[in-house]
């Protein structure tokens, strides 16, 4: 089965230390139960019309699982009474791009730091070909998590979260903050991912063995 294309958003807050938002999943949830995660989901058919749908499904789930919104307008950067219109429009049935455009606010894509892909392993039946970007938390806002998507959030240093024996994650989600946790400070690492000239996709293998299944990188 081809993979589906996915996005995720590591949310950044602070310097020297910094600390990135993780959500918690639903137990009964169908991908990842009770696993701790970054905000993220499938592309939809209403990413298309942006020109680089990896980059508006990121903003979307973003924003319909934690309440932040990458978008401005020519006022400035949206703020928290931004966030409070587009849900509302959404609770009645608009679409998220709809809302932006009736909202007066562009996706601000350009806040997106595609640094890396995991694509799943083809022996699993559930696949993704997942973007990981890096984004600073906007001033102004504040998490507004959506109930039924979200269990619990927090901020916390990628460190501490690799450190933390009762902290469940996927494969993945262990590699990106394996990834990043190296870099103390914040500003170093996105200049770090500026500087990328091209982002290779990681595709683990997973292979059984004695003990159980295995994966590769």
């Amino acid at each position: 089965m081809d993979p589906r294309p996915a996005a995720s958003v590591l949310v950044v807050r602070g310097t020297h230390p910094w600390q990135v938002l993780m959500m918690r999943r639903p137990g009964g949830a169908d991908f990842a139960p009770g696993a701790h995660v970054f905000p993220g989901g499938s592309v939809h058919p209403e990413d298309a019309g942006s020109g680089d749908e990896a980059a508006a499904a990121a903003i979307r789930e973003l924003f319909e699982e934690l309440g932040i919104l990458l978008a401005r307008s020519g006022r400035g950067f949206a703020i928290d009474d931004d966030c409070a219109r587009i849900r509302l429009r959404l609770q009645h049935g608009v679409s998220f791009p709809r809302a932006l455009r009736e909202a007066g606010l562009d996706p601000a894509i350009d806040e997106l730091h595609h640094f890396a892909t995991w694509i799943t392993p083809e022996a699993l039946r559930r696949r993704f070909d997942t973007r990981f970007y890096l984004a600073h938390m906007p001033a102004g806002q504040t998490v507004h998590p959506q109930p039924g998507e979200v269990d619990d959030w927090l901020w916390i240093e990628p460190r501490e979260a690799l450190r933390k024996d009762d902290f469940t994650m996927v494969f993945a989600t262990r590699g990106i903050l394996e990834g990043v946790a190296d870099e103390l400070d914040s500003d170093r690492l996105f200049e770090r991912v500026a500087a990328l000239d091209e982002v290779q996709p990681v595709r683990p293998k997973v292979r059984q063995t004695d003990a159980g299944w295995v994966v590769d990188v």
